[in-house]
């Protein structure tokens, strides 16, 4: 029995440690496990603006906790995910979201890695095609003067002597 206990001990360790590790403290986490699930969800897609890398629900920073705290108030209160996300965009600002919405504002945001990635190609393309051109125009068959005729006609009958 003992060994059952420590082997079921062990797994548990093991499935811990396979877990995310997240900054929501337990105090933090709703008891109605819908509106928890939601929060989680709200909050791996938000910015932490202390850490500007890390989702709220991943960061230690007081900030990100307050505003984990901020999502469960209004998940309580009612407010759909939309509503939540919406309200933290006019408090604070679009950059808060570790996605960008679609609109005019952010559209250099969408198409700068593509408008990129193009001018890149089209350079490439234009570089090889220089390179070939120059290869081809150093290989072009240029008829030898009369001047330089006579004397490779005189150089190679020195050689063969």
């Amino acid at each position: 029995m003992r060994q059952l206990r420590t082997l079921t001990a062990a797994f548990g360790l093991l499935l811990a440690s396979l877990a995310p590790v997240l900054a929501v403290a337990p105090d933090e986490v709703l008891k109605d496990p819908v509106l928890e699930g939601r929060a989680r969800e709200l909050s791996a897609h938000l910015r932490c603006m202390v850490c500007q890398n890390q989702s709220i629900d991943d960061s230690d920073a007081p900030l990100a906790k307050d505003l984990r705290i901020l999502v469960r108030e209004r998940l309580v209160a009612g407010d759909s995910d939309e509503e939540v996300v919406d309200y933290l965009v006019s408090r604070y600002g679009e950059f808060v979201l570790l996605k960008p919405r679609f609109a005019w504002h952010t559209a250099i945001l969408w198409f700068a890695p593509l408008v990129a990635l193009i001018g890149g190609l089209v350079g490439l393309f234009l570089a090889i095609r220089k390179r070939s051109a120059k290869t081809a125009e150093g290989v072009r068959e240029v008829p030898l003067t009369e001047e330089e005729e006579e004397r490779l006609i005189k150089l190679l009958d020195k050689s063969g002597s």
